[in-house]
C-alpha cells in the first residue's frame, strides 16, 4: 500500500474520532475518557504499524483497513434473543457467562454481576463507575499506547468490554466464559477493552470464544489487560473461530506478581487475518508463565503471533510452545522474544515454535529470540518448519492404516501437544473434536450455529 493511502487511513481514523468524540464519550465512562486525548495524539504520531516495524514485519495491517467499515458508537437495538441464532460450540460447559455483541456488553441478565463469593463479572463501563479506585489502578496501566498505533487506536475508541475481578483468596470454581459475537448488515470495525484483575491468592479460568454471525467483512481490534496478584493463578484460553472475512487484531498484556502462575493458550481454528500480540511481564520473584498457541490455516488465510516475555526479576520461569499447520496458500508468522534483564538471575526460559507445511505454496516465517543480560540462567529457543514425517507415515501405512487417515492422525497428534495443555476437561475434549474436524475439512467455516456463514 502506498504511503499516501496509509496516511489517508490515519487521517480518516483521527477525523472519525474528532467528529464523534461526544458520542464516544457519552457512551463510555469518565475514567476511560480520561485516556482518549493522549491516545489519539499517540496514534497521530504512530499511525498503523507497517512492515518496516520489526514486530509487524510479516503482516500487512494497512491492507485490511483499506475497505469501508461502519463504526457503531452505541449498542444496536436487537429485537431477538441471541441464543435463538447462536449455540456455543461447547454447550455442556458450565460457566459464568459474559456476552459481547459488536464490542458492547449484553445484559445477561445484568450488566454487572456480583457473585456470592465477591467475584465481579460484567461491563467495563459499569465497573468503572462502581469500582473507580480499582479500575483507575489497573486500566491502561500496561497497554503500550506510545509504542503501538493499534493499541493507541483502541484506547481512543473503546467504549465497552468485559471486566472480571476475583477478590483476595477466592477460587472461582466455574470457568468464566466470554463470548464475543460479530453481527451486522454492513462491514464493521469494532474496538473494545477487557480488564481482568486477580487479587492475592486467588484463582480463575477464563475462556474467550470469538464468532462471527454475518457474512460481512469485520475487523476486531481488542486490548486485554490482565493483573495476576501474588500467589494467584489464571488460565486464559482464547478460541478464535471466525469466517474468512473476519480479521482479528488482539493485544494481551499480563503482569504477574510474586509466586503467581499464568497460562495463556491461544487456539486459532479459523479466521481470515489474525494477528495476536502477547506481552507477559514477570514482575515478582517466583512468577511462572506458560504461553501456548495453535493455529490451523488454509486457503489464503494469514495468522501471525507475536510474543514478548519479560523476565524483570530473579527466580522466574517461562515456557512457550506455539505450533501451526498450514495448507493451500496460507501464510503464517511467529515472532517470539524473551528478555532476561540484568538482575534476573536464576531465570529459566524455554521457547519453541514448530510448523507443518502441507503444500509447496504454504509459507511460514518464524523468528524466536533470546535477549539475555544475566549470567546465571537456563534458556533455550528453537523453531522448525517442515513436512509430515514420512518415516512415521510409512510405519503407519505398513500396519494397514490408509494414507489419508495416517496423515490426519499425525497432524492431530502434532496439534494435540498444545490442546492437551487446556486444564478444563470438557473444553479440552471439545477443542480436540473441533481440531479433528478442522483437519478433516468437516468443520463449518464459522461454527455450528444455524447461520452457517461462509
Amino acid at each position: 500500500m502506498s504511503k499516501t493511502a496509509t496516511q489517508n487511513i490515519k487521517d480518516e481514523m483521527v477525523n472519525l474520532y474528532l467528529d464523534n468524540l461526544d458520542l464516544i464519550s457519552e457512551g463510555s465512562s469518565a475514567l476511560m475518557n480520561h485516556h482518549r486525548e493522549e491516545a489519539i495524539q499517540n496514534f497521530r504520531i504512530l499511525g498503523l504499524p507497517n512492515q518496516k516495524n520489526e514486530k509487524y514485519k510479516y503482516s500487512k495491517i494497512e491492507s485490511i483497513f483499506s475497505y469501508e467499515y461502519e463504526k457503531y458508537f452505541a449498542p444496536k437495538n436487537i429485537t431477538f434473543k441471541v441464543e435463538d441464532i447462536f449455540r456455543c460450540d461447547i454447550p455442556e460447559l458450565d460457566t459464568h457467562l459474559a456476552l459481547v455483541l459488536n464490542g458492547f456488553y449484553l445484559p445477561n441478565p445484568n450488566r454487572l454481576q456480583v457473585l456470592d463469593n465477591g467475584i465481579v463479572i460484567g461491563s467495563i463501563i459499569d465497573a468503572a463507575a462502581k469500582y473507580p479506585d480499582l479500575f483507575e489502578k489497573h486500566y491502561n496501566a500496561q497497554a503500550e499506547n506510545n509504542a503501538d498505533g493499534l493499541v493507541a487506536l483502541n484506547t481512543a475508541f473503546a467504549q465497552d468490554g468485559v471486566f472480571i475481578y476475583v477478590p483476595k483468596g477466592v477460587v472461582c470454581t466455574k470457568p468464566i466464559q466470554i463470548i464475543n459475537l460479530l453481527m451486522s448488515d454492513e462491514n464493521l470495525l469494532v474496538q473494545y477493552r477487557n480488564l481482568i484483575v486477580l487479587e492475592e491468592s486467588s484463582q480463575a479460568n477464563v475462556l474467550v470464544c470469538d464468532h462471527s454471525l454475518s457474512p460481512k467483512r469485520f475487523i476486531s481490534n481488542v486490548v486485554t489487560e490482565i493483573a495476576v496478584g501474588a500467589n494467584s493463578q489464571l488460565e486464559f484460553v482464547k478460541m478464535q473461530n471466525e469466517h474468512n472475512e473476519s480479521n482479528q487484531l488482539t493485544h494481551t498484556y499480563v503482569k504477574q506478581e510474586r509466586d503467581s502462575k499464568m497460562i495463556s493458550n491461544v487456539l486459532s481454528l479459523h479466521g481470515g487475518f489474525i494477528r495476536n500480540n502477547l506481552n507477559m511481564q514477570l514482575a515478582g520473584e517466583g512468577a511462572d508463565a506458560h504461553a501456548y498457541g495453535l493455529y490451523l490455516t488454509d486457503r489464503t488465510q494469514h495468522t501471525d503471533n507475536y510474543t514478548f516475555i519479560d523476565h524483570a526479576v530473579p527466580n522466574c520461569t517461562s515456557n512457550e510452545l506455539y505450533k501451526g499447520i498450514l495448507d493451500d496458500q496460507a501464510t503464517g508468522a511467529f515472532n517470539g522474544r524473551i528478555l532476561v534483564r540484568r538482575d534476573a538471575q536464576k531465570t529459566q526460559a524455554y521457547q519453541s515454535n514448530n510448523n507443518l507445511l502441507l503444500t509447496a505454496d504454504a509459507k511460514m516465517n518464524t523468528k524466536p529470540q533470546l535477549e539475555i543480560y544475566a549470567d546465571d540462567v537456563k534458556c533455550s529457543h528453537g523453531a522448525t518448519i517442515g513436512q509430515i514425517d514420512y518415516d512415521a507415515l510409512f510405519y503407519m501405512r505398513a500396519r494397514g492404516i490408509g494414507e489419508r487417515e495416517a496423515k490426519l492422525l499425525l497432524m492431530f497428534g502434532f496439534a494435540h501437544e498444545v490442546v492437551k495443555r487446556v486444564s478444563i476437561e470438557s473444553l479440552r475434549e471439545r477443542v480436540d473434536d473441533l481440531v479433528n474436524k478442522r483437519l478433516r475439512g468437516e468443520l463449518s467455516r464459522c461454527h455450528n450455529c444455524p447461520m452457517h456463514c461462509c
